[in-house]
């Protein structure tokens, strides 16, 4: 396992994050204890967690394992949690407000069984609060030790760049991280998003980096899935339904993914993954796995090395065919200048 700053923090984190959405509705207790110690026995560091995951569930079996290991394991965690969102009904149970973001801090640190954690993230903006608002609570938050840095998830990159400045403005501090889908797949925050994420020197921490499970080859073209999967369960589950994300760019870049890993011998998740990983601004990619066995095989991925090759093929097979404009090659044109005249 290697290691990168945590954005434009002092802080070191793995590589590859372990992501705990499973835990309580698809890992139970048991499971969600193994994949923390063999995460940790991997060299991994950085566990990332949210209020909202399985109802507060997947903090509270954190919490318990937590406090069930020697502190010579459990003090080499870099801890992060979100709030945002709503566990229970009425007009301030979720944003981004002073008196939400307060108790649901509160009750994360709770949940976990800590005093204070190491990345504080904001699940989604709010259009409703102004952001001097919830600029001052998170920096509070660190003045207080209830948090060592915050973060930012699933932010266009207009609202990223608009919050950095603001908080340059008032003086207070500014995000270090940012949480967005990232994937062969989903390569859209590559027009605007990565670029306001460079220019603020933050880092990305990708989530659902197989594309939901499609990119480690479960789903086929000819058989709508079925069994013990995420869309066996639910063909039409989200973002990652299979009518929808079905598409004929989706399987074209599932069999570029599939030539490169017959080729090394590894499997596909490993090539996704270390695509995703070694990608401009990426700090740590997140693996979210329902069984220890997934999550072994994709820890195998730090181990995987992609070639320019295998990049470029990989870069072709899922690029985005942006038109013209902005984020064409006219588009691109407009905006760049040779200095030579």
């Amino acid at each position: 396992m290697r290691y990168r700053r945590l954005g434009n923090s002092g802080t070191a984190v793995s590589e590859l994050c372990l992501g705990t959405m499973t835990f309580g509705t698809e890992t139970d207790e048991a499971g969600s204890h193994e994949q923390l110690d063999v995460f940790l026995e991997a060299g991994g560091t950085l566990v990332d967690t949210a209020n909202v995951y399985s109802g507060g569930v997947s903090e509270e079996i954190i919490g318990r394992w937590l406090k069930d290991r020697p502190t010579d394991v459990t003090d080499r965690v870099v801890l992060a949690t979100k709030g945002r969102f709503a566990l229970e009904e009425g007009p301030n149970s979720s944003g981004l407000s002073a008196r939400h973001l307060t108790r649901a801090l509160d009750a994360s640190l709770d949940r976990l069984g800590v005093d204070s954690v190491d990345l504080y993230q904001v699940h989604a903006s709010d259009e409703h609060t102004p952001m001097e608002e919830t600029l001052r609570t998170l920096d509070g938050f660190v003045q207080a030790g209830k948090i060592r840095y915050y973060g930012l998830s699933n932010f266009t990159g207009w609202e990223l760049t608009k919050l950095v400045h603001t908080a340059r403005a008032l003086g207070v501090r500014p995000p270090v991280t940012l949480q967005p889908q990232y994937s062969l797949i989903v390569r859209e925050i590559e027009w605007e998003i990565v670029p306001a994420v460079l220019d603020a020197g933050m880092g990305l921490l990708p989530w659902s980096p197989l594309g939901g499970g499609w990119l480690s080859g479960k789903y086929t073209r000819d058989q709508r899935p079925t069994g013990d999967t995420r869309l066996g369960d639910d063909p039409n589950r989200g973002m990652e339904a299979y009518d929808r994300r079905g598409t004929d760019r989706t399987w074209r870049i599932i069999e570029a993914v599939e030539q490169v890993a017959q080729a090394r011998g590894v499997s596909m998740a490993e090539v996704a993954l270390s695509w995703v990983t070694n990608r401009p601004a990426v700090t740590s990619t997140i693996l979210g796995a329902r069984t220890t066995e997934q999550l072994r095989a994709n820890l195998r991925s730090v181990d995987v090395e992609l070639t320019p090759e295998e990049n470029a093929a990989l870069d072709a097979a899922s690029d985005l065919g942006a038109t013209d404009y902005p984020y064409g090659e006219m588009g691109v044109q407009q905006r760049s200048r040779d200095l030579a005249g």
